[in-house]
């Protein structure tokens, strides 16, 4: 399973070696990728083990304006109906992931996304417009 690292302080000036070495000590968790996403004020990161979408699911993903960003880890196993849900209300996917799914769910239902989902999960989304970060698990 993968794994997620973050880190909130508003007054840390981005520290890329500090997320990076957050990372490196759960590198057993995904040791075929990293992604890391920065902000002003916080950072998120995580370590991969390829599962879905295995060439294009890298982390983190974002919206077409970057406006929503998500890392993840986990399975959504519902996910393949809400894509089909989101692309009738025109929201355009560029992988297979379900990474990608909680970006458009989320751009589509905001913090009621959880209550859609079927799966284990845990995730962070940023969301640049409203300059907040949701972050969620399942129970």
């Amino acid at each position: 399973m993968c794994g997620i690292s973050g880190f909130i302080n508003y007054k840390m000036i981005q520290d890329r070696d500090l997320l990076k070495r957050s990372l490196d000590c759960i590198i057993h968790r995904g040791p075929d990728d990293d992604g890391m996403f920065f902000a002003e004020g916080f950072s998120m990161g995580m370590r991969r083990l390829s599962i879905i979408d295995i060439a294009a699911g890298k982390q983190p993903i974002s919206n077409e304006d970057q406006t929503v960003t998500v890392v993840f880890n986990g399975e959504i196993y519902n996910h393949l109906e809400l894509r089909k849900e989101l692309e009738n209300k025109n929201h355009i996917f560029k992988t297979h992931s379900d990474t990608e799914t909680l970006v458009h769910g989320y751009e589509e239902w905001g913090i009621e996304l959880p209550k859609k989902l079927r799966g284990m999960f845990a995730f962070s989304i940023h969301d640049k417009r409203k300059n907040k970060l949701f972050i969620c698990r399942d129970l």
